[in-house]
């Protein structure tokens, strides 16, 4: 489930290729006590599902391959309104514990679309 509402519907086996097809609907607020997951663990869960488990003795992994290497890209260049939007998103979400400052050298690059209204 994600913040905004929006369920990750994974259908059938475990797929032997790439996912080429996700489904995504809407759940309104009186539905996501009758999620079992949500309702067989609790704890796990917010009161509002706005925000991210508690910190779990277990870490998650990904294992890369042998001697893979980050690709090295320059990012992408921002106007001095765009790094400033940045820099306060990325404020909001280390300030509410969503992301954690990080010196890895993988990462990804940033690219801001404006909405109708005009905002980022």
């Amino acid at each position: 489930m994600f913040p905004n509402g929006d369920i990750l519907e994974v259908h059938g086996e475990r797929p032997e290729g790439n996912l080429k097809q996700l489904k995504t609907m809407k759940v309104n607020e009186s539905k996501l006590k009758d999620i079992p997951v949500v309702h067989e663990f609790p704890d796990v869960f917010s009161e509002d599902l706005l925000d991210l488990p508690s910190s779990r003795e277990v870490e998650f992994r990904i294992d890369l391959t042998h001697g893979a290497m980050p690709v090295a890209k320059s990012p992408y260049r921002l106007a001095p309104m765009e790094m400033q939007e940045l820099a306060n998103q990325l404020q909001e979400l280390q300030d509410k514990g969503f992301i954690r400052p990080s010196s890895l050298p993988w990462g990804a690059p940033v690219l801001f679309v404006k909405k109708k209204d005009g905002s980022f």
